[in-house]
């Protein structure tokens, strides 16, 4: 049986299906290593103590050391792929909004909805032999539009050779913070606008238009039933009129503001602040209703041009689109 340290490493690891973590633990299961000093490292990690690659920390190794055999050099493009993974998953508000997301194969995918009237969202009482209320389930008549955002890396490998891993991470996990922002957008313009199948939210006014008072929050949130509205995405400025309200500049209602900066819970809502959300702007949803998240695998690499060291222009991008899975759970607020 194949071990962590006599695996043979290649290009052809990364031309699968599946990722080249998920190709690595089919070779080298983590399940092996229970009761081991080596308990809790994935395939990946393993590969890297193998050739004693360190990637964090004040003694982290340079970029030259992945390139110091033909095995090690197929572990760079990985590395990279994690650290952009990293760099978004720090920067990612995604997951408060989202409520399903789904991993496709292709480029097109075709949701599914269910519009229901106000009578369709109660369960009403029914009679010994009498007819059952239906809620239909139907597919969507426009594909969900995907698209690939992503960074190009430019370096050349005789500029970046020496540069020190922990460092170096810190730039890829930049890249990966613009990915999770261009996301965000993407995600934004779908709830107010829709995903191309005539669903765009709600659009609502405060009473007195440039105003923003206690009341039109609590209209708002009353507007949500039988959904809840339990998270608020708003542009800055309307955050900033949300966060100088008497009831929330109340001692008690903002002590962990005050104290962390984290943002309060207007009504109970987690507050988001987005500049992908126009001025004046206000959006409330129940992220467990309202957003589908479609991906079209993980973050990929050009894997041969960082392995051939020829690291002019290697493509870092990730593929995914949103959709509306029910239209009324979310609503804007126009201030």
């Amino acid at each position: 049986m194949a071990t962590f340290d006599n695996i043979r490493l290649e290009k052809g690891l990364y031309n699968t299906s599946s990722s080249f973590s998920a190709e690595l633990e089919k070779l080298d299961p983590s399940e092996n290593y229970r009761g081991t000093a080596l308990e809790g490292l994935d395939a990946f990690q393993r590969q890297l103590k193998r050739f004693d690659i360190k990637v964090s920390g004040p003694k982290s190794d340079t970029i030259e050391k992945f390139f110091r055999t033909s095995d090690s050099s197929a572990l760079f493009p990985e590395y990279v792929s994690r650290a952009v993974r990293q760099g978004m998953q720090e920067a990612d508000v995604l997951p408060s909004i989202i409520a399903s997301t789904t991993n496709i194969n292709s480029l097109d995918y075709r949701a599914i909805t269910s519009t229901l009237s106000d009578e369709d969202k109660e369960l009403v009482r029914v009679g010994e032999g009498a007819y059952i209320p239906e809620t239909t389930i139907r597919t969507q008549d426009n594909l969900v539009s995907l698209k690939k955002r992503g960074r190009m890396l430019v370096a050349s490998y005789e500029a970046i050779r020496f540069q020190h891993l922990d460092v170096f991470t810190v730039t890829l996990k930049q890249i990966g913070a613009y990915i999770a922002r261009a996301q965000l957008k993407d995600a934004i313009s779908v709830l107010l606008d829709g995903d191309g199948n005539e669903n765009p939210a709600e659009v609502l006014s405060t009473e007195t238009a440039g105003t923003l008072t206690y009341s039109d929050l609590v209209d708002f949130w009353n507007k949500f039933s039988p959904y809840e509205m339990n998270t608020i995405i708003a542009s800055a400025d309307v955050t900033a009129k949300m966060l100088k309200l008497p009831e929330f500049r109340d001692a008690t209602a903002a002590l962990d503001f005050h104290a962390t900066g984290r943002m309060i819970t207007p009504i109970g809502a987690n507050l988001i602040k987005s500049n992908a959300v126009a001025e004046g702007t206000l959006i409330g949803l129940d992220k467990n209703c309202a957003l589908e998240m479609v991906t079209a695998g993980e973050v990929l690499t050009e894997y041969d041009k960082l392995i051939d060291r020829q690291l002019e222009r290697a493509a870092i991008t990730s593929i995914a689109g949103f959709s509306k899975i029910f239209t009324d759970a979310s609503k804007a607020l126009e201030v």
